[in-house]
């Protein structure tokens, strides 16, 4: 009787940077072309509610050549004995924003196989001249 209270016990406490790390590598583990392998994923803050968690998620990548990190703020709600992310409001079901489109359009505003970004600039941006396509 003693080790089921203490595995409940185990099971409800879900306030820790473990179980939320856990909910946010379960959700990218399904996105399609994210190399997680690649990156370092740390927690650098949580803030909980009843029965969510408001997580600031550090992205660094791994290597010598690691660029900045990135932080991307998520909001995780409790299902069972795990933690989720949840949907932005109206942004369907990616918590980066958007239905999975990329402003600049094209995967990662690149065109098919690679050259120069595709779509408009943002606002504000200065003018880009044309590349010269021909070979080098």
């Amino acid at each position: 009787m003693l080790v089921c209270v203490a595995l409940a016990a185990c099971h409800s406490n879900m306030q820790n940077e473990d179980a939320v790390k856990r909910g946010v590598m379960d959700y990218l583990s399904t996105r399609q072309g994210l190399n997680i392998a690649s990156m370092d994923v740390s927690v650098a803050g949580m803030v909980f509610r009843q029965n969510e968690v408001d997580a600031a998620v550090i992205f660094t990548p791994k290597g010598s050549n690691a660029a900045q990190p990135m932080t991307i703020h998520y909001v995780l709600e409790k299902k069972g004995d795990r933690w989720v992310v949840k949907p932005r409001a109206g942004s369907g079901q990616n918590p980066h924003g958007g239905m999975g489109a990329n402003p600049h359009g094209g995967g990662m505003g690149m065109p098919e196989g690679g050259g120069r970004p595709t779509g408009a600039l943002p606002p504000g941006h200065p003018a880009v001249p044309p590349q010269d396509s021909g070979p080098r």
